[in-house]
């Protein structure tokens, strides 16, 4: 019976470990999402003050007192790294109490190196900023006129976050009571401070009420509303309706998380140390003594840069020095699959594209085509090859999309490009260019390269990054073709006839109907044009 008693206890003892357990890691609702054991206090209404807009004089000496609850909820522009150690020690307890801990990133360094390497990512972090923030994120308040005020473009919250709205009055209509209302889809709507002789109805909710018989008090109100994003998507917007006697306005609020950046350190600033900042990617099919033939040039003017090669033979052959990684792939998978291989293993900053007949000459200059990415908002900058026979190409293209109905868009692509670039003489924007460019890395990483395109490929990729990639042509860093031109007594090797037979298709073949079928599909046109 003690036995059976004992057995009954120790059940009922697991069982209210694992209930208290379960009913802690239960989740909750995804918009709750404020610290209750914050006490902002005087701080939250510093915080309060320092995110209005600049005073209004009329405004400035209406009192207000600040909802702790509310306020507490907006971002402040700093974030501090603190972690929580367990609050008891007992069996089950980091299950019960996780501890949560804090790591701060910057012990990754020496003291001594520490300053300079926030500075070098300060430089990164600005030049990822320019690239990356457009006006369309700036904030424009659209003065009233009708009569309401409020913002047209620029106000963002992050997902289940809370936000001011800046910019929102009422202009001066004569009337014996004002009244603003305020209505959201995706979120609420609050006040983080509560001004005298104002009512406010709906706080907390998807519509907001506010009126008050003196408009300088209803306009201080204003100024204290916020959005509480709660129904969580990464990437949408919320359509603000705001609405006063007869006049009605609407607005967006992007809900997003903020883009993370991906920096580089390429090391100190100064000359370009092309082998910390580029890396060569290739791909190779049969083509072995050519690919050699670029080793060896490579190596005359980058003795240390890394290249990277995507090899589909059938019976691969080792490729192996200081500075190269050979990446062996099932024979004939293809042109861009080996594209996308080679890229994918690239870690630095930049990524240089080059065909396994290309030869580097003086006039390979790669810190040109870094200056100029370095300096300016391109993803992708092509050079420029010369042929055996003397003859230079940039291969420049215009691409454009014409809207299309029911049968789908139609796709227009030109020689030429759109205009030159200032402080750059010798290059041009362009939609598509070269198979010899410079390009940031995580860009054509984004973008990628489709593996179905198997042996012919090419304007594809900037087809698939026509508005993503920004795009560069500069005709100054020049490249040499290996020769095509074959002494009349010497005829094509085995491998020459393979390598053929792959990469020169009938136009009738399955490689060109694969290509039609994906602009056809994937990319919804109906039809291309070219010259």
């Amino acid at each position: 019976m003690r036995s059976l008693r004992k057995t009954v206890l120790l059940a009922v003892l697991v069982s209210a470990v694992l209930v208290l357990a379960l009913l802690h890691s239960w989740p909750a609702r995804g918009y709750t999402t404020v610290d209750v054991s914050r006490q902002p206090g005087s701080l939250a209404e510093r915080h309060l003050e320092a995110l209005l807009p600049e005073p209004d004089r009329r405004l400035g000496n209406i009192p207000y007192r600040v909802r702790d609850s509310v306020a507490g909820l907006l971002a402040r522009n700093g974030c501090v790294c603190e972690g929580k150690s367990a609050a008891v020690n007992l069996p089950f307890a980091q299950l019960l109490f996780p501890r949560v801990s804090a790591h701060s990133l910057h012990t990754a360094f020496e003291a001594s190196e520490l300053e300079e390497m926030k500075k070098r990512r300060a430089e990164e972090y600005q030049g990822f900023q320019m690239r990356t923030q457009t006006p369309a994120d700036m904030l424009i308040i659209a003065e009233a006129n009708n009569p309401l005020q409020y913002p047209t473009q620029g106000v963002e919250v992050r997902p289940l976050k809370t936000v001011l709205i800046p910019g929102l009055a009422l202009r001066d209509v004569p009337r014996e009571n004002y009244s603003v209302n305020i209505s959201a889809t995706l979120g609420t709507l609050n006040v983080a401070a509560e001004v005298e002789r104002v009512k406010v109805r709906g706080d907390g909710e998807m519509r907001l009420t506010l009126s008050s018989a003196l408009l300088p008090n209803l306009n201080r109100q204003l100024q204290f509303v916020t959005y509480t994003n709660t129904l969580f998507h990464p990437s949408t917007a919320d359509t603000v309706q705001l609405e006063t006697d007869g006049h009605q306005a609407a607005f967006v609020i992007k809900i997003r998380h903020g883009v993370t950046p991906k920096l580089y350190n390429a090391g100190p600033k100064g000359e370009y140390n092309v082998s910390a900042l580029v890396t060569i990617a290739t791909k190779t099919f049969l083509r072995y003594d050519k690919l050699r033939d670029l080793i060896d040039s490579v190596r005359r003017y980058y003795p240390t840069v890394t290249i990277v090669i995507a090899d589909d033979s059938e019976n691969p052959k080792t490729v192996s020095g200081p500075h190269i990684e050979h990446y062996i792939m099932p024979f004939g998978k293809g042109w861009f699959a080996g594209r996308n291989l080679a890229v994918s293993q690239v870690t630095t900053k930049y990524l240089l594209w080059v065909d396994d007949d290309f030869i580097f000459t003086s006039n390979t200059k790669l810190e040109k085509l870094v200056d100029v990415l370095e300096r300016t908002t391109l993803d992708l900058v092509g050079g420029a090859v010369r042929e055996a026979t003397g003859y230079t190409a940039t291969y420049r293209q215009t691409i454009s999309i014409e809207p299309g109905e029911e049968d789908g868009d139609c796709l227009h692509m030109r020689r030429g490009y759109h205009h030159i670039i200032q402080g750059f003489p010798n290059c041009v924007i362009a939609d598509g260019v070269i198979n010899f460019f410079l390009a940031r890395t995580d860009k054509v990483q984004q973008v990628g390269f489709d593996p179905r395109l198997a042996r012919v490929a090419h304007l594809e990729f900037f087809i698939d990054g026509l508005g993503s990639l920004h795009v560069g042509s500069c005709g100054d860093v020049i490249v040499n073709h290996a020769t095509k031109i074959r002494l009349p007594w010497v005829g094509p090797s085995e491998s020459d006839k393979t390598y053929s037979k792959f990469r020169y298709p009938p136009a009738s073949s399955d490689a060109r109907q694969t290509n039609n079928g994906l602009l056809f599909f994937k990319n919804r046109f109906q039809c291309y044009t070219h010259n």
